[in-house]
């Protein structure tokens, strides 16, 4: 069984932060969506990067504990590509 972490998810086009208590063996990709769906953000997660200390986490398939986020830690939920403003 996994150790629970708590971790700080900024989804960046809601301007939230969602705080979450996760095993740490909770995937990337499984944080992305949860994240987005809790601070209300619709369309496809594939448009959505995730970043860990100014990095992005590219294989979203790894663990909180493969890419050793802390208890904690913070982690960035933004758009691929920016959204044109009008």
């Amino acid at each position: 069984m996994s150790a629970e972490l708590r971790v700080r998810v900024h989804v960046l086009d809601a301007w939230d932060e969602v705080v979450m208590e996760l095993p740490a063996s909770t995937s990337i990709a499984s944080i992305k969506q949860q994240a987005l769906a809790a601070a209300h953000v619709a369309g496809d997660p594939d448009e959505f990067l995730v970043k860990f200390r100014g990095a992005e986490l590219r294989d979203q398939s790894r663990s909180l504990a493969d890419e050793e986020v802390p208890a904690d830690g913070a982690l960035i939920v933004m758009r691929r590509h920016r959204v044109a403003v009008r």
